[in-house]
């Protein structure tokens, strides 16, 4: 099946109420890691391409490595772009081929936020893929971007039904509680206005700041609306982790691969785990039933 648009993928798990894992990757491993996962759960996923990874491997080698992974994948793959703050790098990711991009101007004021993602939201549309635009402030740091706790906003109902009449974004980012990172305490999810947003915007909502989520709050934003839920964190600290327990058996072992795939393996086991939690497992199914699902290779 390989690669489809985010907007079909999306639309898909927000009617039948489960959650699709947009899981960023960072290397070789990490992008093998995700896919294998999806395949042995079979699960529909999202695997986001973030700031810091551009900056260190590229956005063109990113996409092409995991164009490379995904083209054998019987699931089905989007390729996102994740928390994009630039027109030119979200129309070149367009024109690479990704089929989800997010315009993240949720720093800038209201109105110009508006302006750009509409922009963003109206190419991809015209080119058949989906779009993510933010609304509301989300705590944490991610990809050296930091929002302090202070700054973060809750997103009002009304300013999230304006965005989303406004841009026509396929799918919107919303702040109600989460944050980027580790939390220091337990998080508490909004789960009334979440509630009111997506019953007035009409469209998958996206969890932004999933790793370290409690699952059966995880479980519950699903069931209200959040069909896209990013994880990023807890799996850098899986591969990490792996990698630890490793060398710490195997001190003088210098084979890098070896321990790449020690870390490897965690990730996939926390992607596997996510899967569950997210109840997506097998739904790769019905997109090779449904004739209305566009491939794009």
């Amino acid at each position: 099946m390989a690669f489809i648009d985010g907007k079909t993928m999306l639309e898909h798990a927000f009617k039948n109420n489960y959650g699709v894992g947009a899981f960023s990757a960072h290397n070789v491993e990490t992008v093998q890691a995700i896919i294998e996962a999806g395949e042995e759960m079979q699960a529909p996923i999202m695997i986001q391409v973030g700031q810091k990874v551009i900056q260190t491997v590229g956005l063109e080698p990113m996409k092409s490595l995991i164009d490379w992974y995904g083209k054998e994948a019987s699931i089905p793959i989007a390729i996102h772009l994740d928390h994009s703050r630039e027109l030119k790098q979200t129309a070149r990711a367009i024109q690479l081929g990704f089929q989800s991009v997010m315009f993240d101007g949720s720093s800038l004021p209201v109105e110009e936020n508006i302006e750009k993602t509409a922009h963003i939201a109206l190419m991809a549309k015209e080119l058949g893929i989906g779009s993510e635009g933010e609304i509301g402030k989300i705590g944490g740091t991610e990809d050296d971007i930091t929002v302090d706790e202070k700054d973060a906003l809750i997103t009002s109902v009304e300013e999230a039904k304006t965005f989303a009449e406004a841009t026509n974004v396929d799918y919107l980012a919303i702040s109600i509680g989460t944050a980027h990172g580790m939390y220091q305490q337990i998080p508490n999810i909004r789960f009334e206005r979440l509630t009111e947003i997506a019953k007035e915007v009409s469209r998958p909502i996206v969890l932004h700041g999933g790793s370290d989520v409690p699952d059966d709050q995880v479980r519950r934003a699903v069931q209200l609306g959040v069909s896209k839920i990013n994880v990023d964190t807890e799996l850098r600290q899986a591969f990490i982790n792996g990698m630890r327990e490793y060398w710490k058996d195997n001190n003088n072992d210098i084979v890098l691969a070896n321990a790449t795939q020690a870390g490897k393996e965690k990730l996939k086991e926390k992607v596997a785990e996510k899967i569950r939690v997210f109840e997506s497992q097998n739904y790769a199914k019905a997109f090779f039933k449904d004739e209305k699902v566009v491939t794009l290779r």
